[in-house]
């Protein structure tokens, strides 16, 4: 061995003994990190809910609720701003403007999709299209046929976002209309089990497009005693769904329920309660070649 040669490779393995460590130890594996906003069940609250001693007195607000979203996207690289549904009713803002202001804030806030709960029926499906001019993000919903109605081409039934190097698919079901909603108001639109029509696209943004996580945007609501589809029901009969984002039964969770899915992977919901009082914040850390993921939940209360 030449003499340069020597003593090169014996300074760096002098190094490596002195300090403790070996080859391994300056490998450090591929992290990404997604942080996954949401909200669920906002009703029109534009403003807080009034100091008035009650028990949300003070919480809540769409201008709170946009600063806290935009310090979360000052401290974080890959950030995904989504809502399950029931934008509409429940203050006079909607009484008066039909949905506008809540889509010009939501469009504001740089939301990235929502789902359609019933009450954003509310105004009928001529109100809910003529709103859509307001709105810059996707409505995403896979067991309505909107084929009849005004709305055909303003809903998709699954998106594709790509945060940073992360591939992420989200798809998206609501509750049966028939007997909660006038028909009047809902006119051609056509239910769909909410089971197969996620399944469907899930299998495609997993298997053919190739995403890394998928996200249901879901309005059919947490849990019930009976017999009515729930959260729980499409985590249990789901394949390739890796998150259940929830709305309708206005359930606060401290952290998220999981669910084994037909294959035994575990599923997430999880939900934030009504009113724009909690944004929820997930984080979903991918290592390597995105198979292995760690979850960690930190809903804020806004205040």
């Amino acid at each position: 061995m030449k003499r340069r040669t020597f003593i090169k490779q014996g300074s760096v393995a002098v190094i490596g003994l002195s300090t403790g460590l070996n080859a391994t130890a300056f490998y450090k594996p591929k992290q990404s990190t997604l942080t996954i906003l949401h909200t669920n069940d906002v009703h029109s609250r534009i403003e807080a809910f009034p100091q008035d001693g009650s028990k949300y007195a003070g919480l809540g607000g769409a201008a709170k609720r946009a600063a806290l979203i935009s310090r979360i996207r000052a401290e974080k690289d890959n950030v995904l701003l989504l809502d399950c549904g029931d934008i509409f009713q429940g203050t006079p803002y909607f009484n008066f403007f039909g949905g506008e202001v809540e889509f010009r804030l939501m469009s504001e806030m740089k939301y990235d999709a929502a789902t359609i709960g019933n009450h954003d029926f509310d105004g009928g499906i001529d109100g809910l299209h003529a709103q859509m001019q307001h709105a810059s993000f996707e409505l995403i919903n896979a067991n309505y046929d909107f084929s009849d109605t005004v709305m055909h081409d303003q809903v998709e039934a699954y998106r594709i976002f790509d945060k940073g190097d992360i591939k992420i698919g989200v798809t998206g079901v609501g509750i049966e209309l028939d007997g909660l909603v006038p028909e009047t108001l809902f006119k051609q639109t056509i239910y769909h089990d909410p089971i197969e029509a996620v399944n469907k696209q899930a299998a495609f943004l997993k298997k053919e497009a190739g995403c890394h996580y998928v996200i249901c945007l879901s309005h059919l609501g947490y849990k019930y005693r009976g017999n009515k589809i729930s959260d729980h029901d499409l985590a249990a009969g789901s394949k390739n769904v890796d998150l259940i984002l929830g709305g309708h039964t206005h359930t606060f969770l401290d952290k998220p329920t999981m669910i084994a899915d037909l294959e035994g992977k575990m599923v997430y919901i999880n939900q934030v309660g009504w009113a724009g009082i909690m944004l929820g914040q997930m984080e979903v850390q991918f290592e390597k070649n995105y198979k292995k993921k760690c979850v960690t939940c930190m809903p804020q209360v806004i205040k």
